[in-house]
């Protein structure tokens, strides 16, 4: 179960970052009401709060050794999410790089 929870905090962090990139491209003007007042940037704010819980009590329960390199996750679904939110394109590269990184997460995990 703790593997479970440690997929839903990448998720979590991975969604915070693409709430921050929407908030980067809201143009209120700039000044620091602006930034208080972007529902987008608080969104992330807020989901990065609970993030933070979640890490905590899982670090309570599983090693930082085991538990670290699901934040590696987020090297994969951020780009992936960017493609679906943003339109961004990503190539072969990504893909192998994926590989990689999920293959990596595996044998420490194993």
């Amino acid at each position: 179960m703790q593997y479970l929870y440690l997929v839903l905090f990448a998720f979590l962090l991975s969604t915070g970052q693409i709430l921050f990139k929407k908030a980067a491209l809201v143009d209120q003007g700039g000044g620091l009401f602006a930034a208080l007042t972007n529902y987008w940037l608080l969104l992330a704010l807020i989901l990065y709060a609970i993030a933070t819980v979640l890490w905590i009590w899982l670090l309570r329960t599983v090693p930082l050794s085991i538990a670290y390199p699901f934040t590696a996750l987020g090297f994969i679904l951020v780009p992936l999410a960017a493609t679906l939110v943003f339109g961004e394109e990503l190539g072969w590269r990504f893909a192998i790089g994926s590989f990689l990184v999920i293959t990596g997460i595996v044998v420490i995990n194993t």
